[in-house]
């Protein structure tokens, strides 16, 4: 039988860990003359398996102080986080929205301080604008994903009319919208020839994986298990699909995905996830990690934007954003060696684990790591977001986390 100290002293020690991790998603140096705003750890692991590590790097490399936070899907919480910032000292902010209502607060904040902002991966939309954008064109993204799944189908020699199920990402993500953007206008035709019928065409609230599991298990249903293709909008949302096949006894089908997550590699390899979209997280990072320094210093930026983007919303006419945008990469079983391994994005060590090791290259734990001698390349056109941002909810996925790694302290 447990005795009532020792249960007392687990609970104590159950409480202390809960308000650390309440805490740690909202503390910050005091010093941080950079803070770094992340949105959640739940969405996709690339917040802080990847951007926090290469964030880190550049920081340090250059000598400056730098907070990295995450508001772990809380709107709220990076608001207040922000706050703190601002009253800190900072100088800039490099922000994530959760979505653009949350996003246009803290830019506002920002501007009554006099302090820049730059726009991380998702452009916040409306009124008041960052005064940079650090991005990929997310347009490309989508349409990559359609090129991928109509490739998948052809190779798959599916019988017409295909039946094909769409799940797009988060409604309140700009992004989402991006990349829906993209790939129907590669899919629509093939709906509009009837070679494929649209089964089913739905958004995922917080870009949530356990809802994206529980829709895509309603379609199946619906469909009577006919689905014979689908659209994933990131490789979480394609682990949801692989899951709900799985659950209903049913085979993989060409499915699409983004990020190449070591589980979106291991998916491809194991021949039930038909792509990736590889988005050089480390060239993203330090671009805007470069941005953040010379407005630090004081110098002059004008030549850093390779084009702009419009912040306009459905109801609020923006403005022109300075921009950075990379071109995104398909990563499919041909080319994960020559794409995310040879960048150092991905390793095989961390894919060749436990099942999927016999599906890896042999030798492939003797294999050096390469670096590539290109960097991504950035787009000289200048962009522009098509479609505003549709409103529902901000994001999160399959297994909710507790609260984010310790934030990093300034250096």
């Amino acid at each position: 039988m447990i005795s009532k100290p020792f249960f007392r002293i687990a609970l104590f020690m159950i409480l202390v860990v809960s308000a650390f991790a309440a805490w740690t998603a909202t503390a910050q140096d005091a010093k941080a003359e950079i803070v770094v705003l992340l949105p959640d750890s739940a969405s996709s692991s690339r917040w802080e398996a990847d951007d926090r590590r290469f964030f880190e790097g550049a920081f340090d490399e250059a000598g400056v102080t730098y907070s990295i936070v995450n508001a772990e899907g809380d709107a709220t919480a990076q608001i207040t986080q922000a706050e703190q910032a601002i009253t800190n000292g900072a100088k800039v902010l490099l922000l994530v929205n959760l979505d653009s209502g949350s996003g246009q607060a803290i830019i506002a904040k920002a501007r009554e301080a006099k302090i820049a902002v730059i726009d991380y991966d998702r452009l916040t939309l409306g009124a008041a604008s960052a005064d940079f954008y650090v991005s990929f064109d997310n347009v490309a993204v989508g349409r990559l994903q359609g090129e991928g799944l109509v490739k998948a189908v052809e190779a798959a020699g599916l019988a017409k009319p295909v039946q094909v199920a769409v799940l797009n990402g988060s409604p309140t993500d700009n992004n989402a919208t991006l990349f829906k953007q993209g790939y129907d206008s590669v899919i629509d035709p093939f709906f509009a020839s009837g070679d494929w019928v649209k089964v089913d065409d739905q958004s995922v609230p917080k870009w949530d994986n356990q809802q994206a599991l529980v829709i895509f298990e309603q379609i199946l249903t619906a469909a009577d298990g006919k689905v014979d293709a689908a659209i994933a909008a990131n490789d979480g949302l394609a682990g949801s699909v692989i899951a709900a096949l799985e659950n209903q006894g049913l085979k993989p089908i060409p499915v699409t995905g983004q990020d190449a997550t070591a589980a979106g590699i291991q998916n491809i390899l194991a021949g039930k996830q038909s792509m990736t979209v590889y988005k050089a997280v480390k060239a993203e990072a330090e671009a805007a990690a470069g941005l953040a320094i010379a407005i630090l210093k004081g110098e002059d930026t004008s030549a850093m934007a390779t084009g702009v983007v419009n912040n306009s919303s459905e109801d609020v006419v923006g403005v022109d954003v300075p921009s950075v945008l990379l071109v995104p990469v398909p990563v499919t079983i041909d080319n994960i060696a020559e794409t995310v391994i040879a960048d150092g994005f991905r390793t095989w060590a961390e894919i060749c684990v436990g099942d999927f090791e016999a599906m890896c290259p042999a030798g492939w734990d003797i294999m050096p790591t390469m670096e590539m001698t290109m960097e991504p390349m950035m787009t000289m056109e200048p962009m522009m977001t098509m479609e505003p941002m549709m409103t529902m909810e901000p994001m999160m996925t399959m297994e909710p986390m507790m609260a984010t790694m310790e934030p990093t302290k300034a250096k």
